[in-house]
């Protein structure tokens, strides 16, 4: 497969562009704010769900933990009979489309007060199900990246499609918070324009995803029979589980990033909640917090691509953690007005520079001409999801037993202390790692 081809190469980054709406609209600005408010238009925090009753937040939060853990174990299954079978883009597809339908479907999650209950019982699933399509997605998009560019490209490509991504997000967002703000001259009320841009990031994914698959290299189908590719696929990730085992520096590297994105995926997903929560921070300002975040996140995307350039990949990502402890010490103390913005703006630039260095050291620690690279980032995808699962389940748990947000700060401290010390076991140098 030639490497390096421009119009391969922006149509891998456009995807970033195509399903980064979800992680913005619906993960973060608008879906949270408008659940909690349908879920809460009676002055009460509870809920019920399936006839049991919860915290609107605790619900929320073991809601995103669920869809991860269903996509960390059907990850590695799919990836490896994606492998034999030559299917990965196929594969790939399958899952941004049942995540992009079914961010269509949350339109008709409505509040109490359209004329019919808030179905609770039937939204939760659905987002689970959009979820699941985006984090399903997302193993097979990363494993494209050693397939397509030569190694002294992945950091900047990485950058580059993390950076597409806030863009692309944040526009669609500026296009939905203006229906929202402007819903009484538009003819509707808030609630349906937050339900309209549920539809329109599905629309976006959709039709941006069918984009860059139009450009990713095509399928190399096998053909197997019945069972051959259940069997075949297991045979396959047992031994790229045997090859990763005896490749310490791998293995040291995916311990440590199960504990520190345990904590960058926790901040993530669930500090909307937190802020509301905690800060008592007004719609308008969360929107603008939210904005600003993802506007310094490209900037920080490109300068830890300049940073790894300097100093080495693992050396980066620890100068990154160490920022987001003092991100978890600040927050401890924050409290609203300009010490939360600044607060925001930080949370903003090392996540985008975590994120983008994390893949492309990922991809520089696999073997040397790997072919089955999708089989591979299952293992990393695996380590992404199975933290999320645990960092927002125990962030719920503490929220729940402790009844104050602020201490889910302390379990996250810890995660990123135990992920600096062994990140920084590993040699940044890759003619370093290649011996090891």
């Amino acid at each position: 497969m030639e490497k390096n081809n421009p119009k391969v190469l922006n149509g891998w980054c456009m995807y970033d562009w195509a399903n980064s709406v979800f992680s913005l609209t619906i993960t973060t600005a608008v879906f949270p704010e408008y659940f909690l408010g349908v879920t809460g238009e009676d002055g009460s925090p509870m809920t019920t769900f399936w006839g049991y009753e919860v915290a609107n937040s605790v619900l929320y939060s073991y809601a995103v933990s669920v869809s991860f853990l269903i996509a960390a174990i059907l990850s590695p299954i799919s990836t490896s009979i994606a492998d034999v079978a030559g299917r990965k883009k196929m594969f790939m597809a399958l899952f941004a489309y049942m995540g992009s339908i079914a961010c269509t479907l949350l339109y008709f999650f409505k509040s109490p007060g359209a004329g019919m209950d808030a179905n609770v019982d039937w939204a939760i699933p659905t987002f689970i199900i959009a979820s699941l399509g985006y984090s399903g997605s997302i193993v097979y998009y990363n494993s494209f990246l050693p397939d397509i560019a030569t190694e002294d490209r992945f950091d900047s490509l990485s950058a580059k499609g993390f950076s597409l991504g806030y863009i692309g997000s944040v526009l669609l967002l500026l296009v939905n918070i203006g229906m929202i703000l402007g819903a009484d001259s538009l003819g509707i009320t808030g609630g349906e324009a937050a339900r309209i841009s549920f539809l329109t990031v599905g629309v976006w994914w959709f039709v941006f995803a069918t984009y860059s698959f139009s450009r990713l290299p095509k399928d190399n189908p096998v053909r197997l029979q019945g069972w051959h590719w259940l069997s075949n696929g297991f045979k396959e990730l047992k031994a790229i589980g045997d090859k990763i085992g005896t490749r310490k520096l791998l293995k040291r590297f995916l311990i440590s990033f199960f504990f520190y994105n345990m904590g960058v995926q926790t901040v993530m997903y669930l500090a909307p909640l937190f802020a509301k929560e905690v800060i008592h921070i007004e719609s308008a300002e969360l929107i603008a917090t939210i904005l600003i975040i993802q506007l310094v996140a490209i900037l920080g995307a490109y300068c830890f691509n300049k940073l790894s350039a300097r100093f080495g990949n693992t050396k980066a990502l620890a100068y990154g953690i160490i920022l987001w402890l003092l991100v978890c010490t600040s927050g401890y103390f924050v409290q609203k007005g300009m010490s939360f913005f600044m607060l925001a703006g930080t949370i903003g630039f090392v996540m985008g520079g975590i994120q983008s260095l994390s893949r492309a050291t990922y991809s520089k620690l696999l073997p040397e001409g790997v072919e089955n690279t999708a089989s591979y980032f299952s293992f990393y995808d695996v380590t992404e999801k199975i933290s999320i699962v645990l960092g927002t389940f125990l962030f719920g748990l503490i929220r729940h037993l402790t009844g104050d947000m602020r201490n889910t700060l302390l379990m996250l401290g810890m995660l990123f202390i135990i992920g600096l010390v062994i990140i920084l076991t590993i040699p940044s140098k890759k003619v370093y790692v290649d011996s090891q």
